[in-house]
């Protein structure tokens, strides 16, 4: 018998299902090739060839001369076959060394392992040689009950629904505890500005300014140091620090439990330490009974929260959507296929259900009319109309006769057909979209990449640049108070210069923190 060997090559260029069958047909008629298999998703050809006629660089090449581009695969365990059995009724370390000699011992099975702690077989073949049926038959004959491990075939973890619900709840709980603060904020500064014009025209001196000051409804004090705004302002900033920022404090203690740093720990940082901050300064101005209400914090946390909470929101909206349409893909395939044993002119011996994942290369395939098409292949017998729009958008129903190709999950109309397994399992168009985009979910664009390797130097940065402001601040106060008195506008002059220092350089550092938070880094 002359020797065959099989290779893989990477084939581009090919757009449709006649690119397929022009690689197939041209290749089919040169010397020295057996058989070829052209996978359009996969964009890969696998070739049967006789070594002594032709080498795998030609037949790259000759695909070449057919306009598409062609590399030969090294690794050419690609196209082997992986298949997952629970083995039940095995005692003891002899019964797994039963089972694996004897698989290792049948043709085509280049690897096995049986684990009988979890009662689960690992088995590598070549799915020229052997198919998954034959694997299960050689272990029922052995005296063990064997069956697939069972896939998920909902697409389960795809699905984002509870994230979206809770980003929405965070968004929310935010957004109502925002608006107060924001109509607050807007009323305080518009007041402001009136004051300082009403002072450029009048010329008032500083007291008539803070009697004025202090006649505003906000700024009225219902405790000495205790203004309305600052004491409305605490009360719409903790519901939103506790709900609004639950998730990112969970998230952000993980990720300093693995000693990294990302957006989360900035948002808690900053938000923590501004309401903090805001609180403690609260507190001394009432210890005080101070005339003049401290500034506090307290906008912050509410309106950082809003932003970033809406942006993930948004982001596992859209991540939730792909997803969709990936169960929706998944959900075509079908679950049961019909094989047929053909005896001489195609007389139907007899037929089988199984699993579709049982089906292999070769097997002869019955279809029904309004039945699905198990797995990839290609007609033997029948003519009928196939509805393929879900792979190719096509509205009308495509004619098949002997000789066509079949695309899994696609509809069987009127004709009765029998076809030919080509693809099976992993290998079939449909299995191959849903692995791409599955794929195009997991991996991430090189600038996203970039962004989070920024990311994690970006937060220590802003840390120790906060820190640093802190002290520049504290320094500076101590060596020369008028600079800190020219922009510490309106403090208590009752107040220890010291404490007028530290209290300003808090702010600065605050400042800083909080502003770097919703940055286009964090949130994009």
């Amino acid at each position: 018998t002359k020797t065959i060997s099989k290779c893989y090559v990477q084939v581009t260029g090919m757009t449709c299902a006649s690119c397929v069958a022009n690689i197939e047909r041209n290749l089919r008629r040169e010397d020295g090739i057996h058989s070829i298999l052209v996978a359009l998703m996969a964009g890969k050809a696998e070739v049967r060839y006789n070594p002594a006629v032709i080498h795998p660089a030609a037949i790259a090449e000759l695909i070449r001369e057919l306009g598409f581009g062609a590399t030969v695969m090294e690794n050419s365990g690609e196209g082997d076959g992986i298949l997952e059995l629970v083995v039940r009724g095995m005692t003891c370390a002899s019964c797994v060394h039963k089972i694996e000699s004897t698989l290792m011992k049948t043709n085509g099975v280049l690897y096995c392992s049986v684990a009988l702690a979890t009662n689960k077989a690992h088995i590598k073949y070549d799915p020229e040689a052997i198919g998954p049926r034959d694997v299960i038959q050689v272990i029922k004959d052995l005296g063990y009950t064997t069956s697939l491990v069972k896939k998920d075939r909902s697409a389960s973890h795809l699905d984002h629904k509870q994230e979206i619900r809770q980003w929405k709840r965070s968004f929310v709980v935010s957004l109502v505890f925002c608006i107060p603060v924001m109509g607050l904020m807007i009323y305080m500064m518009v007041m402001d500005s009136q004051l300082s014009e009403a002072h450029a025209h009048h010329n008032m001196s500083s007291e008539e300014m803070e009697a004025l000051h202090s006649s505003m409804v906000l700024e009225y004090q219902l405790l000495p140091g205790l203004s309305v705004m600052n004491f409305l302002s605490f009360l719409l900033c903790v519901p939103v620090q506790v709900f609004g920022g639950w998730h990112f404090y969970i998230q952000a203690s993980r990720a300093l439990r693995h000693s990294t740093a990302n957006m989360d720990v900035l948002v808690v940082l900053a938000t923590s330490i501004a309401f903090l901050y805001s609180f403690v300064i609260l507190l001394v101005a009432m210890a005080e009974k101070a005339k003049v209400n401290p500034v506090t914090f307290f906008d912050t946390p509410p309106m950082l929260f809003v932003f970033i909470s809406l942006g993930r929101w948004l982001e596992h909206v859209a991540k939730g959507k792909t997803s969709e349409a990936l169960a929706r893909l998944i959900s075509l395939q079908a679950t049961e296929a019909t094989i047929v044993t053909l005896g001489p002119d195609n007389i139907l011996l007899s037929e089988e259900q199984v699993d579709v994942d049982l089906v292999q290369r070769g097997d002869v395939v019955k279809v029904v009319p309004g039945g699905k098409f198990p797995v990839d292949g290609r007609v033997i017998e029948g003519h009928s109309m196939v509805d393929e729009s879900l792979i190719t958008g096509e509205a009308m129903p495509v004619t098949k006769k002997p000789g066509s190709t079949v695309i899994a999950g696609s509809i069987n109309q009127n004709g009765s057909l029998l076809i030919s397994a080509t693809h099976v399992g992993a290998d079939t168009t449909l299995s191959q979209i849903v692995k791409l985009v599955e794929e195009a979910q997991t991996s991430k664009a090189p600038i996203q990449q970039f962004a989070d390797k920024l990311s994690g130097y970006f937060v220590p940065f802003i840390v120790a640049v906060s820190v640093v402001t802190l002290f520049a601040w504290i320094i500076i106060g101590f060596v020369d108070f008028e600079i800190v008195e020219k922009y510490f506008l309106g403090y208590n002059k009752s107040i220890a210069a010291a404490e007028v220092i530290i209290r300003f350089a808090f702010q600065a550092s605050i400042t800083v923190l909080c502003i770097a938070c919703p940055c286009s880094l964090g949130l994009a």
